[in-house]
């Protein structure tokens, strides 16, 4: 899997109110049902696994397994409102049913039409659409740097935003009416906070300027650049393509064939492949060097050495 989070610009820039727990799960579900074809209509359930989320976001399955239980009835219970072209507003739940399954550690979530619809018809309009890689904002602590870097994310070509309007900006971060009121307490507890993960575990770097009707500020705006490579990642980087080029056929095959039977290896498989499938498929991933990277914690799980 690529875990690439895909949404229309319409629905990053929907004002919502989510944790980042339940951000995080939108996320998976996102990513999965996109790679793997479940759960793209509002008849067919999406399945969210305890692992899966752990793995994703570095915590352990105990703590997975509370978010799931959490979920069932939290993330239902979630509502969000996109602007049409018209200008008309259209108010949609995440999801519309949810099925949590005891001593499973899984969770059965359905996605709503609004939510299958604007993750799904935008595939060769990116002007239309943003996406990430999950792994950009998976250490974030802050559901508003997720929030934040979802809303840069759609002016990545050019690195600047327009004036985000102080309301909405509000709004779309999913900042209550009653919270953070003064301007001073929200740049301290959002929206520095959220600037700082980002530039601190992210692929990019962020600066904002305050804009002002008067004496009041009125919204914000920002530039961002994406982060150069270091020497210790370029030399990482060749010492993979090194190894990839020297694997031979026979040792790509034996450690995709082990690397099959791993359970963490679980969020790479798609739908009912089989081990045979999956072997083959990973094989392929090996030839590739920013795979190789990905894959190597797990490599050296199975015995891999390199020479």
């Amino acid at each position: 899997m690529t875990d690439l989070v895909v949404k229309s610009n319409k629905l990053v820039q929907a004002l919502q109110s989510l944790s980042l727990s339940e951000t995080r799960l939108l996320q998976i579900a996102i990513v999965d049902a996109r790679e793997t074809g479940q759960g793209l209509s509002t008849d067919e359930p999406l399945e969210l696994n305890a692992t899966r989320y752990a793995e994703a976001f570095n915590i352990s399955p105990d703590a997975a397994y509370l978010v799931l239980i959490e979920a069932e009835d939290s993330l239902f219970k979630r509502q969000f409102t996109i602007t049409d072209d018209d200008g008309s507003l259209t108010k949609s739940r995440w999801i519309q049913d949810a099925n949590y399954r005891k001593g499973e550690g899984r969770i059965l979530v359905t996605l709503t039409r609004v939510v299958i619809e604007h993750v799904t018809k935008i595939d060769g309009f990116e002007q239309y659409f943003t996406s990430y890689h999950l792994k950009k904002t998976s250490d974030f602590k802050s559901v508003y740097a997720v929030r934040l870097y979802e809303l840069l994310m759609q002016w990545k070509s050019i690195g600047k935003t327009p004036i985000f309007e102080i309301d909405k900006f509000r709004n779309q971060l999913g900042i209550g009416i009653n919270e953070y009121t003064r301007m001073e307490a929200f740049k301290r507890r959002v929206l520095e906070i959220a600037l700082e993960q980002i530039n601190d575990f992210s692929d990019i770097t962020v600066k904002y300027e305050q804009q002002k009707k008067g004496r009041s500020i009125s919204g914000f705006s920002f530039t961002f650049k994406q982060k150069k490579i270091t020497n210790k990642e370029t030399i990482c980087t060749q010492k993979n393509i090194d190894i990839v080029a020297k694997m031979t056929n026979a040792q790509r095959h034996l450690f995709s064939n082990k690397l099959a039977e791993l359970p963490e290896m679980g969020k790479y498989s798609q739908g009912t492949e089989s081990y045979q499938q999956f072997a083959i498929r990973i094989a392929e991933m090996l030839q590739d060097p920013t795979k190789f990277q990905e894959l190597h914690p797990y490599l050296q799980k199975v015995g891999f050495k390199a020479v």
